[in-house]
């Protein structure tokens, strides 16, 4: 293995944020196994530089995810910077055995990190922290696009009403969270990111595509194929009984109910249910071993 020390790319004010993500680009997008072994050295054996090559190599989706938060008069670098934490996070609670990618896992720390600076450096928001009022902070922009409504004017009590019902808060904390925004108002996108440096840019350079990373496209589609082979090879350890009641009750479109299969194989409902519970746990040890079987010779 190599000795190779992997380096995190700086971002600070005497680093252009046009370099970083040039910079965060030359990070390889590591495969399925390479991900699974680096996550079981970092969590088995804490080994810093497995944990490293995870964050770097998702760099990228985070820069992807703050762009998407630039319309809150924050600067950018900050919003990566946040989202850099939020990722450390994911990579130190990610658990490699669940199956999923960790890309998947750690989307909704980085979110999360980047939300709570907002909101704690967003004065003119000056608000509880309750479920609701977050959503409604983080989402009044995007209904308002959808409503087609003008962003810098009152809503109407139309508007007002749908929002307040959609997305389950008081009218009048809508009107107060619209105004608020108003007050912050929006830079210009031809505003440069950064008068007199060589190689900057607008904002409208860093415009966020809504299209996903073409290498997430690439390890989901990855991903998708290895669990769908990987549950036809594990359904093999129940017998026909066990595999035709779990198929029916939890990979269909429209499950049938416990009456519905105590009926097919006369007995009760609570022994369908038995059945049901005892496939399922001897399905996710068929999945767990095979999934061992596949990844862990990567590691020798």
């Amino acid at each position: 293995m190599s000795t190779k020390r992997t380096t995190m790319p700086a971002l600070s004010g005497e680093q252009s944020l046009n370099r970083y993500l040039a910079e965060i680009k030359k990070f390889p997008v590591l495969t399925a196994e390479q991900e699974y072994m680096l996550a079981k050295r970092y969590r088995e054996h804490e080994d810093p530089e497995a944990a490293a090559q995870l964050v770097t190599s998702h760099l990228r989706l985070v820069a992807k995810i703050a762009m998407g938060y630039r319309g809150y008069g924050l600067p950018v670098s900050d919003l990566i910077s946040e989202g850099n934490v939020g990722l450390m996070q994911g990579v130190k609670k990610f658990e490699p055995d669940r199956g999923f990618r960790l890309a998947t896992y750690a989307m909704w720390w980085i979110k999360a990190s980047i939300q709570e600076f907002i909101l704690r450096s967003w004065s003119l928001v000056k608000m509880g922290t309750t479920a609701a009022q977050k959503k409604l902070f983080f989402n009044l922009r995007r209904i308002k696009r959808q409503m087609e409504a003008y962003e810098d004017s009152d809503l109407t009590p139309e508007e007002v009403a749908k929002i307040a019902t959609d997305l389950g808060v008081p009218e009048q904390e809508v009107i107060n969270m619209n105004r608020r925004m108003m007050m912050g108002g929006d830079g210009s996108l031809n505003t440069p990111m950064r008068n007199g440096e060589e190689g900057s840019g607008e904002w409208q350079d860093w415009l966020a595509d809504d299209r996903p990373l073409q290498d997430m496209v690439v390890a989901e589609a990855e991903e998708a194929d290895m669990r769908r082979e990987m549950l036809i090879e594990a359904m093999e350890s129940l017998n026909e009984r066990e595999r035709h009641i779990l198929t029916e009750r939890r990979l269909v479109d429209n499950p049938q109910t416990l009456e519905e299969l105590s009926q097919h194989y006369d007995v009760s409902r609570e022994r369908i249910r038995q059945i049901e519970v005892r496939a399922f746990e001897k399905l996710q040890k068929a999945m767990q071993r095979i999934a061992s079987e596949r990844l862990l010779p990567a590691m020798a």
